[in-house]
């Protein structure tokens, strides 16, 4: 048949014009015909935190178009590229449609009862044969957060093992871990529209335009602001501000400590808020001495005269906004840099009010969800492992016995591949990640999965670089097929609707979760008269009520009624009642006092030398989305980014005898990533090269490295040494 149409094709008799016809509709416009919808289902877009409303256009029971939902209040009818194209990852030729099976060496098709048995039985038998944490589970910040607490649930009290974390802990973990430290608890304690209100607005390893560029219209709605970029690069985000610091790798830590000096030396501090809200002034006092403006000029390479620019700045600012993603995160000093930039707020007051806030930028589109739910680096509500009242209290809210609380943490997410390395971990259970693409050091990680006895993967694609070395691959429904909520970086509460059916055999998480307590017979305890994501939810409620992240006021008739909301919200108050966190000055800490934290600064664990002279930075690219599983998939985000580049000043590039364009390998300790397309740019400093860490095909994580916040667990992805040589190869 395809013969015929070719021939018609060639000859001018099959024109396409049925593909092609355009028409008229109210809410499109004129459009291709085939891209009119029948109905549009409201939800939230699946990608980043900042949380956006969308709308799904559905025709002949598929995803044909995707537009803003112009009444939710985060993104104001606006879509960055990904979200304007999400429609498209749905019905996909990647998609998973059915459950794989290895047998005799290769993935089979099976049916689910057969799939489930076999991940029950060959877990316990693992467990059975070497202990109950030798099961490790790798989860996501992708799922909705029904999903999220039932999954924490059924790792920790029907599987029994403490080893669970989740690809949140590779972006976020030192946000996490920072405010923990500083101020008792997980959190973020402003708001988006603190972009508009706040005077003083600095930005810390924060590519907003790249990665979260609907906040940029934040940005642009404030006429009184000043913009302060503190990053190596010169990032799109750069290019916006009215002070660019080019400040050396890795010295943010010290730029923050020096700008605290500042402010202590010349009285630009609010000693009432200090006093009554805060210990620990007087050690942070002496401590900050070693951070004077001759020593962090050094060390940062900003001038003095600019240090003191920018601490008069943000101490004199009415309300001064302290951004930050994972430029900041991805450190082994990541923790300590947040509570650097805590200790800014504290010491000026700029916490609780309109336009005021460190505000950590989250990466997922619901890693809150799992940092409030998920039961990995704390138990649900932000609850403590180690705390007595919290584990009374969460088994009493569950009928359990307290004694199937873990009393701490188990392995965070690197130190699950280590034991799998160390054949401590022998099966695993991987969702909705792709750490064959994202996780540093990749040599370590294929070694550790050459030692598991089974490991279980369950995404809604294949084949992807990680479901292709599973024993186990379970097809799970994915963003437009399922229903739920996420919670973006501002604690806000949207709900995500199902727009079409999930394609093939697939199955939403929350339902695989579900099947597998039956399988293992705990259902019933642990999810008792469950059917759908809603039972989860309303649970969730009691079990955060009087919390910090208190959802006990939040229904999904609520959400449906009023639109998305922000937490805390308490039965019978009122939406937006708690836009902020901490305007009482009260902290959840046992004083119910902020901590300020000397936080001391370190060179980055790989300096450059002789064989390896460039520091390599890693980040995004706003057209693709962490691994590509999804964004490479949709034809014009491919086609606007279709290959990784890495980015060289040309005074290093002319050292080198290399042009732009030129093929070219990235060496390091590690491995060697070859045949990338070399552009030359004063965006990126001598002696520095940036590249993506989307691309599987050349991946960066090849040459990253072993290195981790000692507290968070979060990797060091960037400052790596490397070198550059021409490629043997052109891989065009």
């Amino acid at each position: 048949m395809k013969s015929v149409l070719d021939w018609k094709r060639i000859v001018g008799l099959d024109n396409k014009s049925e593909e092609y016809k355009y028409a008229r509709d109210e809410s499109t416009g004129y459009t291709a015909a085939k891209r009119i919808p029948e109905k549009w289902v409201a939800t939230t877009c699946g990608y980043c935190s900042v949380g956006c409303g969308i709308e799904i256009g559905v025709k002949d029971g598929r995803a044909v178009a995707a537009r803003p939902l112009e009444s939710h209040p985060v993104n104001r009818g606006k879509l960055c590229p990904k979200g304007l194209s999400e429609h498209h990852i749905i019905d996909t030729e990647n998609r998973l449609k059915y459950p794989l099976l290895r047998k005799n060496g290769k993935l089979v098709r099976v049916a689910w009862d057969e799939a489930l048995s076999t991940m029950a039985q060959k877990f316990r038998a693992v467990q059975a044969a070497h202990g109950a944490n030798a099961l490790g589970v790798l989860s996501t910040g992708q799922l909705v957060t029904e999903e999220f607490y039932a999954l924490g649930k059924l790792v920790q009290l029907g599987l029994g093992t403490v080893n669970y974390d989740g690809n949140t802990t590779l972006c976020m973990s030192s946000a996490v871990a920072g405010y923990k430290v500083s101020f008792g608890s997980d959190g973020p304690p402003g708001a988006y529209e603190d972009l508009e209100r706040a005077d003083v607005i600095l930005l810390i390893g924060a590519n907003l335009a790249d990665n979260h560029p609907i906040l940029c219209q934040y940005l642009d709605a404030n006429p009184n602001k000043t913009v302060i970029v503190a990053d190596p690069r010169v990032s799109k985000t750069a290019m916006m501000a009215d002070i660019h610091l080019p400040l050396k790798p890795r010295s943010d830590l010290a730029l923050l400590n020096g700008i605290a000096h500042l402010l202590i030396r010349f009285g630009l501090i609010d000693r009432d808020y200090i006093a009554a809200h805060t210990t620990g002034f007087e050690e942070l006092e002496k401590f900050l001495e070693a951070y004077n403006p001759e020593r962090v000029a050094e060390l940062t390479g900003i001038s003095q005269e600019t240090l003191f620019r920018v601490a008069a700045l943000y101490g004199r600012a009415k309300a001064g906004f302290i951004g930050w993603t994972m430029g900041v995160n991805h450190s082994t000093l990541g923790t300590a840099t947040v509570n650097a930039i805590c200790n800014l707020a504290l010491l000026t007051g700029n916490l609780g009010r309109a336009g005021a806030s460190p505000f950590s930028i989250t990466g997922q589109c619901n890693a809150m969800g799992t940092r409030e739910t998920g039961f990995t680096s704390g138990m649900p509500g932000y609850r403590k492992f180690d705390d007595p009242a919290d584990r009374a209290a969460l088994a009493s809210l569950w009928n359990i016995d307290e004694s199937r609380l873990p009393v701490k943490r188990g392995l965070a997410y690197p130190d699950i591949v280590e034991a799998a390395v160390a054949k401590k971990i022998r099966a695993l259970w991987i969702i909705a990640t792709n750490p064959l693409v994202s996780f540093p050091n990749q040599d370590v990680l294929r070694q550790g999965f050459s030692n598991l006895d089974f490991l279980v993967v369950q995404d809604g694609y294949h084949p992807t670089p990680t479901t292709e070395l599973a024993d186990l691959v379970l097809p799970a429904s994915i963003w437009g097929e399922k229903e739920g909520t996420y919670t973006n970086s501002e604690r806000r509460v949207s709900k995500v609707n199902q727009a079409v059916t999930p394609i093939g055999e697939a199955r939403s998480d929350f339902d695989i979760f579900l099947a597998l307590a039956e399988k293992l017979g705990c259902r019933e305890e642990l999810f008792p008269g469950w059917t759908c994501p809603e039972d989860a939810f309303n649970e969730w409620r009691r079990v955060s009520s009087g919390r910090l992240c208190d959802y006990s006021g939040i229904s999904y008739e609520m959400l449906s009624e009023h639109g998305p909301v922000q937490w805390p919200l308490g039965v019978g108050e009122q939406p937006q009642a708690n836009t902020r966190l901490y305007a009482d000055g009260m902290f959840d800490t046992p004083t119910g006092r902020a901590k300020l934290i000397c936080a001391e600064w370190a060179p980055f664990p790989e300096q450059p030398g002789r064989e390896y002279p460039l520091v390599l930075n890693t980040g995004r690219t706003v057209e693709h989305w962490h691994t590509r599983t999804k964004t490479r998939e949709v034809p014009i985000l491919e086609r606007l980014s279709p290959r990784a580049w890495l980015e060289m000043n040309p005074r290093d590039a002319k050292t080198l005898g290399l042009r732009s364009h030129d093929a070219v390998d990235i060496v390091s300790r590690r491995g060697r990533v070859r045949g990338v397309e070399l552009r030359l740019t004063e965006i990126t400093a001598p002696g520095q090269v940036f590249m993506p860490f989307h691309f599987f095909e050349t991946n960066v994580n090849e040459v990253t490295q072993s290195a981790f916040d000692p507290i968070s667990r979060e990797p060091n992805y960037k400052q790596c040494a490397v070198r550059v040589e021409r490629a043997q190869e052109n891989p065009r």
